[in-house]
């Protein structure tokens, strides 16, 4: 019997859970079959929620979802979601509405939302729809800037130039893929004689130039632009070009300077016209000013494009007005003006180079250069004495203001055949001149260099083995005791010049010979290839041995150029005393 009941009692079980089995199916059936129902509610529940239809809002509109439930006790409450989040304003927890403003969004986007009812008996239901958003498009906003042209009107052009229209400031205000915002441009015109054939009219610019014709023209352009979301816009702008005739031509007088009295003024003018019909252009310059002197010469060659003019010769600061007229063949005539401000001439304190040619890329020149500014021979002292301004106390070439003064230090006549010193008049320096008749100061004895005090740690070489002269030793301080000790021109205090002061003696204007005026200073030497050094009381840092200069700086009179020399080697010698 007990085995018996076992094997029922254990069938029976069996049985029991297939009946359960079957009725949970059921209800899951019956809870698949489609909105509103809810998988977790018991059994024994008919609580159903429906959370709306499904809807498609553009970004930026206020919406509302309403969800109805039924069944269950009828003691609601609501709990909305949603994937991804928005944000959902519901009043309370009993309200079965909720609201939200469709985001912002840059493509179509999708939101799930979803509603969970709960009722006092523990019930529970959810359900789902979809919130479709889509973008806003705001449209672009075309816009054209044209050019300014000179002093015209706005719009308005000369005939026969090239002028650009700027659309690349046309945005779009919801941009995204750039910062403009704009995918395509597209120029066209619309009215006027046609003048963008050919040119580029899918960019953000267009370059045309403006049709030469005998009368006055009106020209439009349209500009279209177009978004990534393909929305567009327009503009037209409006042109006018000027006839033949009214174009003028376009002159520039060049740039304002400063110079001093007796300098050359460049005058380098240009002009040009768009119009072939109005050529040739003709030029002229006129010089204007207050304090003038009267008998200023006139400019040099003034109808010419590029000339150049004398500075006047002024007392105080002179500002003069230099002005270009330019005249087409129509007639039409523009002018430019510059301001040149003049200077008296400044007292020297050194002396000029003695160089008043002028170089072009190819050749030396004695005529103007105005392609070539700034060069040496446009400006300074020379060119102010070869202009006919400049004042000497004395005589000399170029520039150079020296006098003759004989063997008591007196004054003499510039045509005088014999003299024992030069004062130079600019520097105040008064220098040695040297001899041919064998004395020992004949200018082709030399002596090598030594300075016991003044010697950059080296005094040189006292011995004077290698130099060639009159005296026991032929070095420099031996030299200079010498002509200190006969009191040369009545002075007592005579001396090596620095490199300084033995450069102010070069004239290096000189194209053939010793660079130096032989007028005033006579046997300084034969020209020739060869070096013709002569020693300065300057130790060159070049070539120092343990803090000791063995070398000097020396200026070679035939070539102009300077070097520097071991003290052991052997140079000529000019002495020079006072100075500024």
């Amino acid at each position: 019997m007990q085995a018996t009941f076992l094997f029922t009692s254990h069938k029976a079980s069996d049985a029991l859970a297939r009946a359960a089995g079957f009725v949970f199916t059921l209800l899951l059936l019956q809870a698949c079959g489609g909105g509103g129902s809810d998988d977790s509610a018991p059994a024994t529940s008919n609580l159903v929620v429906n959370a709306g239809p499904d809807v498609t809002l553009t970004e930026g509109v206020e919406h509302t979802l309403n969800a109805t439930a039924t069944g269950g006790d009828t003691t609601y409450s609501y709990s909305w979601v949603s994937t991804p989040a928005l944000s959902l304003v519901q009043s309370d927890a009993t309200s079965p509405a909720v609201s939200f403003t469709a985001p912002e969004v840059i493509n179509e986007s999708t939101y799930v939302v979803t509603v969970t009812v709960n009722d006092a008996s523990g019930n529970i239901a959810s359900d789902s729809t979809t919130v479709t958003v889509t973008p806003v498009n705001v449209a672009p906003v075309a816009n054209i800037v044209v050019p300014q042209w000179g002093t015209l009107p706005a719009n308005r052009f000369p005939g026969g130039v090239e002028i650009i229209l700027d659309g690349s400031s046309s945005s779009d205000e919801d941009a995204r893929e750039t910062p403009q915002g704009i995918e395509f441009y597209s120029w066209s015109q619309v009215a006027g004689p046609n003048v963008i054939t050919g040119a580029e009219i899918d960019e953000p610019t267009l370059t045309i130039t403006t049709p030469i014709t005998s009368d006055a023209q009106s020209l439009q352009f349209e500009l279209l632009v177009t978004d990534f979301e393909g929305a567009t816009d327009t503009e037209i702008v409006t042109i006018q070009v000027q006839s033949e005739t009214q174009t003028l031509p376009v002159v520039s007088a060049g740039v304002s300077q400063g110079v001093f009295s007796g300098e050359v003024v460049i005058l380098k003018g240009e002009g040009s016209t768009t119009i072939p019909s109005a050529l040739p252009l003709r030029y002229l310059w006129e010089r204007s000013g207050n304090g003038l002197p009267s008998n200023t010469p006139d400019i040099d060659d003034s109808d010419a494009r590029s000339t150049f003019d004398i500075a006047p010769l002024v007392s105080q600061a002179t500002v003069v007005a230099y002005t270009l007229t330019v005249t087409d063949a129509n007639g039409n005539a523009v002018e430019d003006t510059i301001n040149v401000r003049v200077l008296p001439i400044p007292t020297p304190l050194l002396n000029d180079t003695g160089v008043v040619q002028q170089s072009t890329a190819t050749a030396l020149t004695s005529a103007q250069q105005n392609d070539y500014p700034g060069q040496d021979g446009q400006r300074g002292q020379d060119v102010i004495n070869k202009n006919g301004v400049y004042e000497k106390a004395g005589r000399g070439q170029a520039s150079f203001d020296f006098t003759h003064l004989n063997e008591n230090g007196d004054e003499q006549d510039a045509s005088v055949a014999e003299w024992s010193c030069v004062r130079d008049n600019t520097t105040g320096l008064v220098w040695e001149v040297k001899t041919d008749d064998g004395s020992f100061q004949d200018h082709s004895f030399t002596y090598t260099w030594f300075d016991e005090e003044n010697n950059g740690g080296f005094a040189g070489d006292e011995t004077g083995s290698n130099g060639s002269c009159l005296l026991g030793v032929c070095n420099t301080a031996a030299y200079i005791a010498a002509v200190n000790a006969m009191g040369l021109c009545g002075f007592y205090d005579w001396r090596l010049p620095s490199h300084n002061e033995l450069f102010s003696l070069m004239h290096l204007g000189i194209a053939s010979g010793v660079v130096v005026d032989e007028n005033y200073f006579p046997n300084t030497g034969t020209f020739s290839s060869s070096p013709l050094w002569y020693w300065t009381a300057t130790s060159s840092a070049d070539g120092v041995s343990g803090d000791e200069a063995r070398n000097a700086w020396a200026l070679d009179f035939n070539s102009g150029v300077d070097n520097f020399l071991n003290k052991s080697a052997a140079s000529r010698v000019r002495l020079v005393r006072a100075g500024r």
